[in-house]
């Protein structure tokens, strides 16, 4: 009986679990048996300026999708309307550009081989892919969410927006002609005065280089250079033991300036210091053809020429932005290289802002503990968030990273050898968010422990402000408090530790980058201690005024320590009312102090487009840092496909190379949309005087990093743009810039053609192998049908054109495009550069 009933028992507890198996099955759904699509609802709302887009999701498991509990998160920079979102889900903005779907009270579920979709609308237009949702992962209750892997973006079949067709893009190039290369520069940027003779330079690999004990380092830099080139490494000696030589000697000239000739005897350099030395070697090595730099040769043949040379700016900068996405220390190297090659000498290194800590201060391991790492959390007390496409796992993509003390000796040190300035930069009182959550932490690891006096020392925020703000990339949370002691205690500690590396590692620095930029309407405004800070300080009569308190307490701080300060262009303006409403004016009380400001807004339609000539006439020193024309980081051209950011315009290599940095109206010819500007349009701008002419302190690209999340994808959007820079920050004021309106076209024309023919057919080669090679972006063809034939042309000559017939993709086996071919609407075509590396496909629009 006993038996029997144990029996029972025992069946009655296996059909229970039989039962709730599936049940519990349930539960456990896998995230990689999802497949997503998303795609552009067409046409979009042009009136509005909105577009509704669809998830499509689709179960390919064999266990359903549960009806709750479960969220997937994605990074999106658009606004969307929460009223508008279809799906029984809600669609939630977190922080930042990060945004989750969660399932409604009655979602149903999704079974197996089902689809269900969620459509929404969101502000502005779709341009490109960088407008798609980016990066998506699970997370199901409270387990460890998980990226999905089956997500594909369906690009729009119209054009509502305008893109750049192969035809408009054929007629941009059809003024470029092909110029053989013994009639163009010898390389870019190109120098002040050169003459190229007649015959050639057998460079052995048995040369000596004959150096000034002035420049023992850069002669050390050359025989290590010659030595990629040569089977063997030339030797440095103070006198020649008769054979064929390098000399670098001394010569009364301006600080970078150089003189450099080749002949028979060998090449001689010339210069007052070691930068001009330096920027001699640099033209030395140009000079190679890129062959050489494939594999070691005995003799390399340099062409016979005679080069005078010197910048026309002094700053020659360029940005980079390793906060949003990282950068590891070798790409960084690479990036000096380049710089170095094309005659740049001073690095902004943007380490520091919400989405990353990239720096180590020993003494607060925090900044990086916390700062240096992006991954899924919702109170970032662990690491940050997830945005910009950084996925749910800490330390597994760019979004994870940072250098360490040594490692940023190490690079000061590599970038001081070529004769580059690392500026480094401190965002602040905004896009802060990165330190204030490491300091939230330290905050709470020394309150915990009972010692307050430690946990305050360095507490970034007020707890109780109850401020209510969005910035432009939608955080909540990223203003420190400027009316805390604490606050210039935190900076004094990271000023003075940067200070110290500078000083180990032996690498000059004379400014650091306070950042400035977009802090937000409503930020102190319910802050108790800022607001008794207004109320205690007979200086301060309200909230905006807290802006001149912090930039006056953080100058006496640089200025204590010998540094002058550098910054966003607001650091230089102020706040006051002109008939009743806020205007932004140059900030009289800063205008004698030295401040360095970087411009970026001359936005063509904003208001602004003379605040950079505005600041210079009022005595700023400033950096031409112009979002028209500067910002890398901007997307090539109108293009589904083409990546990058468009809100300021679009940005190719001739925006950099057309820059007139003392009258930049006189080319202006379209807005950021693309819309036609007349010249008429900027009468009543403010223009450059003769004074503030002498306070532009030079040039500067940008590379934000939002879209960054390679070294590859780096140098797409880098590349070739910078030669833009350096064209127009060293080579000497142009005549088509000075040119009346007649003779201007041809002079822009004649000087444009001859700077793509040296970048097609001398530079692009070069990076193919410099610095092991950079990965620079291939224009796209430009087609054009005419008397039933089809036309083809490129940006660069020097690049090769191939083409198929049958729909298929040109490869570089594919047929080379010689002469017009007939009308065929199945054929494509690619350019190609010399390794066989292709750019993007284009074909007939019918």
């Amino acid at each position: 009986m006993q038996l029997h009933h144990l029996a029972k028992k025992w069946l009655f507890t296996c059909l229970c679990l039989c039962i709730a198996l599936p049940e519990f099955a349930q539960k456990i759904f896998n995230p990689q048996n999802l497949q997503i699509e998303w795609r552009v609802d067409e046409p979009q709302d042009i009136t509005n300026r909105q577009f509704r887009s669809t998830f499509t999701f689709t179960n390919e498991g064999k266990i359903p999708l549960p009806s709750s509990d479960w969220a997937i998160y994605f990074n999106y920079i658009r606004d969307i309307a929460p009223l508008s979102v279809t799906g029984n889900v809600r669609i939630e903005p977190i922080n930042g550009d990060i945004v989750r779907i969660v399932p409604k009270v009655g979602f149903r579920g999704l079974a197996p081989k089902q689809s269900f979709t969620v459509s929404f609308l969101s502000s502005e237009l779709f341009h490109n892919i960088s407008d798609a949702p980016a990066v998506l992962y699970w997370q199901q209750g409270n387990q460890t969410p998980q990226s999905i892997s089956k997500y594909r973006v369906t690009l729009p079949t119209l054009d509502q927006v305008g893109y750049v067709s192969p035809l408009q893009i054929f007629e941009k190039n059809q003024g470029i002609k092909d110029i053989p290369t013994d009639k163009l520069p010898p390389f870019v940027p190109t120098p002040t005065s050169y003459q190229k003779g007649t015959g050639s330079v057998a460079l052995k690999a048995t040369v000596e280089i004959v150096a000034d004990p002035l420049f023992a380092k850069e002669a050390t830099y050359l025989a290590e250079n010659l030595a990629k080139v040569f089977p063997i490494k030339p030797n440095i000696v103070t006198q020649s033991t008769g054979g064929q030589t390098i000399t670098i000697t001394r010569k009364a000239l301006a600080a970078e300036a150089y003189s450099l000739q080749t002949n028979a005897e060998g090449v001689a350099i010339q210069a007052a210091t070691p930068q001009g030395a330096f920027y001699g070697i640099q033209s030395l090595l140009a000079l190679m053809p890129a062959e050489a730099w494939k594999a070691p040769q005995a003799i390399v043949t340099l062409p016979e020429v005679i080069i005078d040379d010197a910048p026309r700016f002094a700053f020659r900068s360029l940005m980079l932005d390793v906060a949003r996405n990282f950068q590891q220390p070798d790409e960084l190297k690479k990036v000096l290289d380049l710089m170095a090659a094309y005659k740049l000498n001073v690095l902004h290194l943007h380490a520091i802002d919400d989405e990353g800590w990239r720096l180590e201060i020993p003494d607060l391991p925090e900044l990086t503990d916390i700062g240096a790492k992006r991954g899924h959390t919702l109170d970032s007390k662990s690491w940050l968030p997830a945005s910009f496409g950084a996925g749910p796992t800490p330390n597994a993509s760019s979004g994870s990273g940072f250098y360490s003390r040594a490692t940023f000796i190490d690079l000061l040190r590599y970038a001081h050898a070529r004769h580059i300035t690392v500026i480094p930069e401190i965002e602040s009182p905004g896009h802060a968010r990165a330190a204030i959550k490491a300091m939230d932490a330290r905050y709470e690891k020394f309150k915990a422990a009972g010692n307050s006096q430690e946990a305050e020392r360095y507490w970034l925020k007020d707890p109780n402000d109850k401020s209510v703000y969005s910035t432009a990339q939608r955080w909540n949370d990223n203003v420190i408090c400027v009316a805390k002691p604490s606050v210039y205690r935190f900076m004094e500690k990271v000023i003075d530790e940067i200070i110290a590396m500078y000083r180990e590692a032996d690498a000059p620095l004379q400014t650091i980058h306070l950042g400035g930029d977009e802090v937000p309407q409503g930020v102190w405004e319910q802050s108790p201690l800022c607001q008794q800070l207004i109320k205690d300080d007979p200086s301060l009569d309200n909230t905006d005024d807290l802006w001149y308190y912090y930039y006056g307490k953080i100058n006496t701080i640089l200025k204590k320590r010998g540094l002058y300060l550098s910054g966003w262009e607001e650091i230089a303006l102020r706040k006051t009312k002109l008939k009743g409403e806020k205007t932004m004016i140059p900030n009289p009380v800063f205008a004698n102090e030295n401040f360095h400001v970087n411009v970026w807004n001359n936005m063509i339609g904003w208001g602004a487009e003379d605040l950079p000539y505005r600041l210079a006439n009022a005595g700023y020193q400033v950096v031409l840092s112009c979002v028209s024309n500067m910002y890398f980081d901007l997307a090539y051209q109108k293009n589904a496909e083409e990546m990058g950011y468009y809100w300021g315009g679009f940005v190719d290599i001739d925006k950099p190379f057309y820059f007139i940095p003392y009258d930049y109206y006189k080319n202006a010819t379209e807005d950021r949309r693309g819309n036609p500007i007349a010249p008429s349009y900027f009468t009543g701008k403010d223009r450059l005087t003769d004074y503030g002419k002498s306070n532009i302190v030079g040039i500067q690209g940008l590379l934000w990093s939002e879209n960054i999340h390679t070294p590859q994808k780096l140098e797409y959007l880098l590349l070739p743009k910078l030669l833009g820079l350096a064209e127009r920050a060293w080579a000497k004021d142009p005549d088509w810039a000075n040119a009346d309106e007649k003779s201007y076209p041809e002079l822009y024309q004649y000087a444009w053609t001859h700077f793509v023919n040296t970048v097609g057919k001398q530079e692009l080669p070069r990076l193919d192998y410099l610095a092991g090679g950079f990965q620079y972006r291939i224009p796209t063809v430009g087609l054009k049908v005419e008397n039933n034939s089809i036309l083809a042309n490129v940006q660069f000559p020097g690049l090769t054109i191939r083409y198929t017939t049958d729909g298929s993709e040109p490869t570089p086996q594919s047929a080379v495009y010689t002469a017009p071919i007939p009308v065929n609407y199945a054929v494509k075509m690619r350019a190609f550069n010399q390794l066989g590396r292709g750019g993007r496909t284009v074909g007939l629009l019918k």
